[in-house]
């Protein structure tokens, strides 16, 4: 199916439509840039894929083109309408209101591998991201549009580490799949995007039991991420500041470091030493 471009602008105007800066509502409306994030997703036909943010249903129904079937999950009711005109050709979509992180995942899919592909808000980039990765049903890969800065961070090793960089690092492998300028949105964000893509690792780098450990002393790090490793995780690690040291120094690690210079490497290690 051939697909012609949507006007966002008038499409917003014909349904009476304002884009919420509360919810973050800066539509793709390039098309040729919707078009970079769908091919990113290499979806093949039969797939299952999760939208978040369906918005005006520009991406949706290219989506729908590609997979054997497509949850868009939409948060603001006042778009359905317009959602269900533009997506009425389609009889592999499924239309669902709601916020997907509150929304059971095991109510939309009822196993791992679907795709998840979406345009989301900036401000909620690292809590779907998490809420993603750690899903009970988990997706084979992620493709989101996000500030390019923050995606740079996840997939530059070099740079300083963060709890969404490290969350990443455990469940899979991120790439940049290519950039989106500013002025392919609409409303204009005041920062160019990136489409980044995160394959999840087909078996569990580390257990259960370790990941629980491994983000309980990663948040007790990053909480109070100005103090030394030896001070922010003495609360969690227990005795002074002295034993504290002892363990890191053990797992290899500087005392006197902090959160953001370890490595995935490294707290694997201090996991092993403190479980």
């Amino acid at each position: 199916m051939n697909l012609k471009p949507l006007h966002v602008r008038e499409l917003l105007q014909q349904y009476n439509l304002h884009p919420k800066k509360s919810l973050g509502q800066n539509f793709l409306a390039d098309h040729n840039a919707l078009l970079k994030v769908v091919e990113a997703a290499e979806i093949e036909p039969g797939e299952r894929v999760l939208e978040i943010g369906a918005g005006l249903g520009g991406l949706t129904r290219l989506l729908a083109v590609r997979a054997g079937s497509v949850t868009a999950v939409e948060i603001d009711a006042a778009f359905f309408p317009v959602l269900e005109a533009v997506t009425a050709p389609f009889t592999n979509v499924n239309l669902v209101e709601g916020d997907i992180l509150t929304y059971p995942m095991t109510a939309l899919f009822d196993s791992d591998g679907y795709k998840v592909v979406a345009n989301i808000p900036y401000y909620i980039t690292s809590v779907v991201i998490r809420h993603l990765l750690e899903a009970e049903v988990k997706p084979g890969r992620i493709v989101l549009t996000m500030q390019r800065e923050v995606a740079e961070r996840i997939v530059n090793r070099g740079e300083k580490m963060s709890l969404l960089s490290l969350s990443v690092q455990v469940y899979g492998t991120a790439r940049i799949a290519g950039h989106i300028p500013a002025a392919c949105f609409y409303p204009r964000p005041k920062v160019d995007s990136s489409v980044l893509v995160i394959d999840l690792h087909d078996r569990k780098v580390i257990t259960s039991d370790e990941v629980r450990q491994l983000f309980r002393l990663a948040h007790a790090a990053f909480n109070q991420k100005r103090k030394m490793l030896r001070n922010s995780l003495q609360p969690v690690l227990g005795g002074d500041s002295d034993s504290v040291s002892d363990i890191l120094e053990k797992a290899g690690i500087n005392p006197q470091g902090r959160p953001e210079t370890l490595t995935l490497e490294e707290w694997l290690r201090l996991v092993e030493i403190v479980k």
